[in-house]
């Protein structure tokens, strides 16, 4: 079997996953993600692979035709999907499997120091220490404040968790309503996400990417927000439009925005954030932990040899 490797904090991390994936006796060819679509195309050109183990790489129709009909499996490291086209994948019947469970702690944690990091202004107070200034601006805390959370899932679980630990207050939205969460964290729940974004002082986006959450946050849903308000983003940078909350954290229509995500990752420069001092983007690094890594690169990997060798220990994101 001839697999492509392309994530890269897979590679560059230590741990068992390694030797699990030599252990296989897979042809391994390894590549630094994410790749584009044609990036993607020359790799598959020749040989062919007869599974992907790639994280953000543009997996699109065509690069699902190209790889047929060796092609037997997608096996995404991480849970996001958007960048696979599941339902070409589907329609050939080749299984996408994902990772489910393994970066749920470590992504709230980093979610949570965005927002402390946006409240508290670290990076204007950061800059101008190592600048040599002693520049102070007034923060805010987080107690008491209204936490919006726009997907329930298991990263919005444990980010609401958190956050009543900080003495806030939460309101939710999501397709899928977990009652008796909700009950035990006193999470109120909100018709719909128009609701969450008028409510929260704090709005943390949990939820996937697709053609109805695309720029759910945009000129028109910033309008309906508190003035003041703080924008968390650990889903997907496409869940906002960029513009529309560089102009509110410029004008102080917000107090600040805090994403682990772009639209376009890597970073394409010169980009609409970057001299924005109240506007804080981390490289997509927010599972990226030891631990986390570890979790979700095991996982991956036993997804694709497992599959590869007929074992049923899999977990897979779409049927048909």
């Amino acid at each position: 079997m001839r697999i492509l490797l392309t994530t890269t904090s897979y590679q560059d991390t230590p741990g068992a996953h390694h030797d699990f994936l030599a252990a296989s006796g897979f042809e391994v060819v390894r590549a630094r993600g994410p790749l584009g679509e044609q990036a993607m195309l020359d790799l598959i050109a020749g040989e062919g692979f007869d599974g992907l183990l790639n994280g953000d790489d543009a997996i699109t129709a065509q690069v699902i035709d190209a790889a047929l009909p060796r092609l037997k499996v997608i096996a995404k490291y991480g849970i996001g999907l958007d960048s696979i086209d599941v339902a070409h994948a589907t329609a050939h019947k080749i299984p996408v499997l994902f990772t489910p469970g393994v970066n749920h702690t470590t992504v709230a944690e980093h979610t949570i120091a965005l927002m402390i990091a946006v409240a508290k202004h670290f990076w204007v107070h950061a800059k101008a220490v190592k600048a040599g200034q002693w520049k102070r601006v007034t923060g805010s805390e987080l107690y008491g404040k209204t936490l919006g959370v726009l997907g329930m899932g298991r990263i919005g679980k444990e980010v609401i968790t958190r956050c009543r630990a900080f003495g806030m207050e939460v309101i939710a939205h999501d397709t899928y309503w977990d009652e008796d969460f909700a009950a035990a964290h006193q999470v109120s729940r909100a018709t719909d996400a128009a609701a969450v974004i008028a409510a929260a002082d704090v709005l943390s986006l949990h939820t996937n990417l697709s053609d109805q959450t695309r720029h759910m946050i945009n000129a028109d849903s910033i309008a309906t927000m508190k003035d003041g308000a703080i924008i968390v983003n650990t889903g997907r940078g496409g869940l906002v439009d960029e513009a529309a909350v560089a102009e509110a954290c410029r004008s102080g229509k917000l107090t600040g925005y805090g994403a682990d995500v772009l639209g376009h990752e890597p970073m394409q420069v010169p980009h609409v954030f970057q001299d924005i001092d109240n506007i804080i983007i981390t490289p997509h690094v927010a599972s990226r932990t030891f631990e986390s890594v570890e979790r979700q690169a095991m996982r991956a990997t036993k997804n694709i040899v497992n599959f590869l060798k007929g074992d049923s220990d899999y977990i897979q994101a779409n049927s048909w």
